[in-house]
């Protein structure tokens, strides 16, 4: 009797853009996924909170090792923050902790007030997150009504833009126009645009926004518009994926599938002979000239993406990450 494991689900590869609803969790996106894909290996590129809509990334089979390109990748989101409210998870599904008047807050004190957001700047990552205390999630850790000290961590904001301002909650929502206007029409509200690094809390600006206004504020939804190239406008919902799989099974949703260099197109591309792909694929470095100016970039046999390769300083170029061969 063998006592190796036998390989659950399908060996596929590719990278899915999925569209996150609202109130999701980026895991249950990603096990509905690879339930539906009937995939053996799949992971997504960075969570994103409950709350929050858009751009989520799934990697499945040989296109997982190209995901922490994806992680690190820069983001850009359209969020509606309400002033007025400060919550202790700085979004809607927290609990309100204070009010103060906002009616008073004009659109040049908000424009003003953004100028110090820009650019590198330090964020305290907030107790409702994922991070990690002795081994335990922070957010877990808030739950049991604990507040454990954070260190600042530096982050990059390349864009922060205010798309529109309202005097009340009536303005358009970001993602959810069916959705009434909440009955606490005094609250002025605000879109703001960011294109921000890894490691960027919305949530974070949205508070230290209203407490640099004097009156509080928090997010009240958050759409991811882009991760690293890949863009909203290319992605699928989970009822739209489910749709095409009813109508057209497996192969149609297989076509949906983005393939893996498609996530590190930012890297130099090289192309080997057959015969250098070979020494690649034994591990062996091999040079290329002209070498190319970047510390990382995209292998190819010929016209196959084989994997991820560093520039040494001689020219030589060595394997770093490379796919399975004969992945497909």
């Amino acid at each position: 009797m063998s006592s190796g494991r036998k390989q659950k689900g399908r060996n596929i590869n590719g990278i899915l853009l999925l569209d996150k609803p609202q109130g999701m969790s980026s895991n249950a996106c990603l096990q509905q996924a690879k339930h539906l894909f009937q995939v053996s290996k799949a992971g997504h590129t960075g969570a994103l909170d409950p709350l929050a809509t858009g751009v989520l990334p799934l990697c499945f089979g040989e296109a997982t090792k190209v995901s922490q390109f994806l992680l690190e990748a820069d983001k850009r989101y359209l969020t509606r923050i309400r002033l007025g409210e400060r919550t202790d998870t700085a979004d809607a599904e927290g609990s309100v902790i204070s009010t103060r008047p906002a009616g008073d807050i004009t659109r040049d004190m908000v424009l003003n007030a953004l100028s110090q957001f820009r650019g590198e700047i330090l964020q305290c990552p907030p107790m409702y997150s994922a991070l990690k205390h002795n081994g335990q999630p922070l957010y877990k850790l808030a739950r049991a009504g604990l507040e454990i000290e954070r260190k600042l961590r530096p982050v990059t904001i390349h864009e922060l833009i205010l798309r529109d301002f309202f005097s009340s909650s009536v303005g358009n929502p970001v993602s959810s126009p069916e959705n009434s206007p909440d009955s606490a029409g005094q609250w002025p509200e605000l879109l703001l645009e960011i294109r921000c690094s890894k490691g960027t809390y919305v949530r974070t600006i949205a508070d230290d926004l209203g407490e640099a206004l004097g009156c509080g504020g928090h997010v009240r939804e958050l759409r991811r518009l882009q991760a690293g190239v890949f863009r909203i406008e290319d992605c699928i919902t989970p009822a739209a994926l489910q749709a095409s799989y009813a109508e057209g099974g497996l192969d149609a949703i297989d076509a949906l599938l983005r393939p893996a260099d498609m996530a590190i197109d930012h890297l130099p591309r090289v192309s080997l002979s057959s015969e250098l792909a070979l020494f690649v694929r034994q591990g062996q470095a091999v040079m290329v000239r002209p070498a190319p100016a970047s510390e990382l970039v995209r292998l190819y046999d010929n016209e196959e993406f084989i994997g991820i390769g560093a520039v040494l300083d001689d020219g030589r170029v060595t394997p770093r990450r490379l796919m399975r061969e004969q992945a497909r």
